[in-house]
């Protein structure tokens, strides 16, 4: 301990040793002693140096440290030691590695010396990942000293730490335990280190993304107060861009998780936008940047338009342009949010129709387009906001057939209102004023809303301007011609305001052959196009020859020879004769060669260092380079040539009207093809229906059948009974007169029933003998005798009913019978006799006409039954005759299975003669043999009484059937 009260404490006797020398000491004590009390000791002095002798601790005392973090593992103490000082042995922080008196060198020297600390640490990975398993240590000494060591590796050597960490298992997820911390320090510090781990990497960017970081990230804005907070939100905002920009997968797991819903709350600004915190502007900065990112014009279409479609139906979109029309905003929040309104209405139509509709809270309201439009044209107001203007105007006309015709319909001369300010009005005073940055942007404003719009090329043509008073009107087309011839004496800045007339004019002639016409028919618009093109001038007006070229080359490519002075061959011979052909071209080239050129197709956004630097459009250089090389052809074409080629594409025009019919008439068979498919499957389910009733309706008959067996039995007893009940009603002599008169009611009712069913049975054998005939046509012979089975049945039940007519018939005459014996009875009474006679004879009427009432009593039960049973059989006899047929098929069947089973018995005996023989061979030889066989005739007797058998059961068979 006497050594280390040397080291740290006061002056010892003797030399000072040095600062290596100390360090080395300390090393050796680190390395060989045996108590951990003297190894944290040495430890905390190595802490203590390594500020002021980082060379010295980290060359020498590197492996001791790291060799501490791997045996010392119990005592988070000297953990902490060993991390704190790798980490100031590697860490490049400003404050602590230098003062303010040195330089940038020492600088550069210390930075350098960081990267060779962190090259020695990481040659092994395994260090990376003993760090990584440190990281789980919950003591507060431990853990923040290697969050922070892991973050300076990752500054130092980011790529070969995060390849280290990615192969490491779960080492990512145990990055993520650092935002659950329930200490803030450390969840901040970590967050810091997930910026680093997660820039540049697309694998560890999903990994973090599907670790719930999106969750807990959005969870820790909200706790610390969204754009109102601190540090922590700006640290998280960053950490989400790192995640979400150039990653599809993470941009689409973030929508369809639904935290785009959740960045509306961001937005929410008060009416008292005064006093914004400089902390406040940075965060909202960051948002707008976060909804830029899933909605930038890099991403792929179809991505855009889903998070564009999300962010107006959770409102996002209404609350952007509700700051975007508030007052008090600071400029650059105002700018940025313009630029993000822009690329959340782009190509979007349900968008650019809401941003249309958006007023200004002004007296009177105006649209948002036209205070935007004021704020671009006015030269006061700052650059990147003009600049983010013209942006938004741009992104509302992108794919916006409906925006394009509003603002030019702006224009026309039926829709001018004079009492208000339109947007059309705003651009024509942009593209006429004296500010070169306020032509340009209108110029480029207004080529974007004739963009691949034809109809607004046309109608733009009806334009008509009135330059001064007392002269007549004069065409937009020909006064941006009359501005170009006269600035072209002009220098210094109006350079920019020739290009956005002729960036203009080219977007407009273009694809547009009337309008093409309507440019050449000025006579002076020619001459000064190649007057232009030949002149040999400078640098600055080498772009302007270019795009005069460019005009020039769309006067011929788009030119229908209408205008017999300027036909296509009458250009070419004046390019030629007054130009070049070669010199056209090499003049044509100064646009693409130009070096803004290639910046502005880089990006739609319009971004600027300066002004003056603002000369190209981007959909102006997507334009350039589709007619740059069409244009070199045309001019070097010859007369033959473009004959020829009018001749191919006459002959393509007629292909392709041939294939047009071609593809309505596949279309056309397409559709029957699909209609005849929807009739198939429908009647295919209609054929499963009536398969399924016809099953039903088969059952049904069966039922029938059995119902019509067991009614034909029950039809025998009952006209048993009844004959035997008539018999005995024939044997009465008396009845009363009341009776009488009832009994012939229900006569002539029965005689009424009688004819009726008589007629039934008419249409009956009617129908039977239609049904004969059409059978004798379809069926076999079988189908004819089944119609005979049915005509004897019917005729034994016509039979029947003859005989229970009969049977009437007689009771009428017996009871006629009756009534004559009654009146005699009656006259013999009066007439006198004897006493005892008349009172016996007088009794035994009256036994015998109660007997008759009886028996009548049970005649009409019987006959209302027997009325009843009628009706049943004639609805019997219908469904029997409905299914005559289907009874035919199945008694063919039947036919064919006793043919079948017929062969089958012939088989059979022939099987049984073989059998015979091979007996009686047998018998033969047992004989032979001497064994005693049993004699012919009992066989003979079994053998009959088995043919008898077989008789019996074939006769049965064939009742049966």
């Amino acid at each position: 301990m006497n050594f280390f009260r040397g080291v740290m404490g006061g002056q010892a006797a003797g030399p000072q040793p040095s600062g290596a020398e100390t360090i080395q000491k300390l090393c050796d004590r680190v390395a060989s002693s045996t108590l951990l009390e003297d190894r944290r000791d040495a430890v905390r002095a190595l802490k203590s140096l390594s500020k002021k002798y980082r060379m010295e601790v980290g060359t020498q005392a590197m492996d001791h440290l790291i060799n501490i973090l791997q045996t010392d593992r119990s005592d988070s103490e000297i953990l902490g030691y060993a991390l704190d000082t790798l980490y100031n042995i590697i860490c490049n922080d400003d404050e602590e590695e230098q003062d303010e008196s040195e330089d940038e060198n020492a600088q550069k020297q210390a930075d350098d010396l960081g990267v060779q600390f962190t090259d020695k640490f990481i040659e092994d990975p395994e260090h990376v990942t003993l760090l990584l398993t440190l990281l789980e240590e919950f003591d507060f000494h431990v853990r923040w000293p290697g969050v922070k060591l892991l973050t300076a590796l990752l500054k130092n050597q980011g790529v070969q730490v995060q390849g280290i960490i990615l192969v490491s298992p779960m080492g990512v997820s145990r990055l993520m335990d650092l935002l659950a911390d329930s200490r803030e320090v450390i969840r901040n510090d970590g967050l810091l280190l997930l910026q680093q781990l997660t820039k540049s990497n697309a694998a560890i960017q999903k990994i973090v993304a599907f670790e719930n970081a999106f969750e807990r990230l959005l969870d820790i804005i909200t706790e610390e107060g969204s754009s109102d907070g601190g540090i922590v939100v700006e640290d998280c905002l960053l950490l989400l861009l790192n995640l979400l920009k150039n990653n599809s997968s993470n941009q689409n797991f973030f929508k369809e998780g639904s935290y785009i819903q959740r960045m509306k709350p961001w937005f929410e600004v008060g009416d008292d936008n005064s006093g914004w915190s400089a902390q406040k502007v940075t965060n909202l900065h960051l948002m707008l940047q976060l909804v830029r990112v899933m909605v930038s014009p890099v991403n792929s279409p179809g991505a855009s338009a889903s998070c564009q479609k999300s962010m107006y139906q959770c409102g996002l979109l209404q609350q952007l342009c509700t700051i975007l029309m508030a007052t008090g905003v600071p400029a650059d929040i105002l700018t940025e949010t313009i630029n993000t309104v822009s690329e959340v209405i782009r190509g979007s139509q349900v968008n650019q129709d809401y941003f249309a509709s958006v007023n200004a809270p002004s007296n009177p309201p105006r649209p948002a387009i036209v205070v935007l439009l004021m704020s671009m044209v006015n030269e006061r107001q700052p650059f990147v906001l003009r600049c983010a203007v013209l942006y938004c105007f741009q992104c509302f006309l992108y794919k916006n057939q409906k925006g394009q015709g509003e603002i030019v319909a702006t224009l026309l001369p039926s829709t001018i209102d004079a009492n208000s300010i339109s947007a059309g009005q705003l651009l024509c005073g942009g593209l006429f004023s004296a500010d070169s940055l306020s032509n340009w942007c209108a110029a480029v404003a207004l080529a974007h809303a004739l963009q691949d719009n034809l109809t607004q090329k046309e109608q733009l043509l009806r334009v008509q301007l009135a330059t001064s008073l007392g002269k007549p009107p004069v065409s937009l087309l020909q006064q941006c011609t009359n501005i170009l011839s006269q600035t072209k004496s002009e220098k210094g800045s109006k350079v920019q305001t020739r290009v956005g007339l002729l960036m203009l004019l080219c977007t407009w002639i273009s694809n547009c052959p009337i309008a093409v016409t309507h440019f050449l028919h000025n006579q002076e618009n020619v001459p000064f196009l190649t007057a232009q093109i030949s002149e040999n001038l400078g640098e600055d007006e080498r772009l302007v020859q270019g795009l005069c070229a460019l005009l020039l080359g769309i006067c011929i490519y788009y030119n229908d020879n209408s205008l017999e002075n300027y036909t296509k061959e009458k250009l070419k011979q004046l390019i030629e004769k007054r130009i070049g052909k070669e010199n056209f071209v090499e003049k044509l080239g100064f646009i693409t060669k130009h070096e803004l050129y290639s910046r502005a197709a880089q990006k739609p956004q319009p971004v600027f260092p300066s002004p003056e630097q603002m000369l190209f459009d981007h959909e102006f250089t997507k334009l350039v380079k589709e007619l740059e090389g069409m244009i070199t052809k045309a001019v070097h074409k010859s007369s033959e040539e473009e004959k020829k080629e009018e001749e191919v594409k006459k002959t393509l025009e007629q292909h392709d009207n041939i294939v047009t019919q071609y593809k309505e008439l596949i279309r056309e068979q397409d559709a029957q093809i699909q209609e005849l498919k929807e009739q198939v499957s429908s009647m295919s389910s209609q054929n499963e229906q009536l398969q399924t009733t016809v099953t039903q309706q088969l059952s049904q008959i069966q039922q029938h059948k059995d119902q019509y067996n067991i009614l034909k039995l029950k039809l025998g007893k009952e006209n048993q009974s009844q004959s035997n009940s008539q018999g005995d009603a024939s044997q009465v002599n008396g009845l009363q007169t009341e009776e009488l008169t009832q009994l012939r009611e229900e006569v002539e009712e029965l005689r009424k029933q009688h004819t009726l069913l008589q007629t039934q049975l008419s249409d009956k054998d009617a129908l039977i003998s239609t049904l004969r005939s059409e059978t004798s046509q379809t069926a076999e012979g079988s189908a004819a005798s089944d119609s005979t089975e049915l005509l004897k049945e019917l005729e034994a039940l016509r039979s029947q009913i003859q005989s229970q007519s009969a049977e009437i018939n007689q009771m009428k005459t017996e009871r006629q019978e009756l009534l004559r014996r009654a009146e005699a009875a009656s006259s013999d009474a009066v007439g006198g006799g004897d006493g005892s006679s008349d009172a016996a004879k007088m009794a035994e009427l009256d036994s015998r006409l109660t007997a008759q009432m009886t028996e009548t009593e049970k005649v009409k039960e019987e006959a209302k039954r027997l009325s009843e049973s009628r009706a049943e059989l004639e609805q019997q006899l219908a469904s029997a005759n409905s299914t005559a047929a289907i009874l035919q098929t199945e008694k063919a069947k039947l036919q064919t299975e006793v043919q079948e089973s017929k062969k089958e018995q012939d088989d059979l005996l022939m099987l049984l003669a073989d059998q015979d023989q091979k007996i009686n061979s047998l018998k033969q030889r047992l004989k032979a043999l001497g064994e005693t066989v049993d004699d012919e005739d009992d066989l003979d007797a079994r053998d009959q009484t088995d043919d008898d058998d077989e008789e019996e059961e074939e006769e049965e068979d064939e009742d049966e059937e």
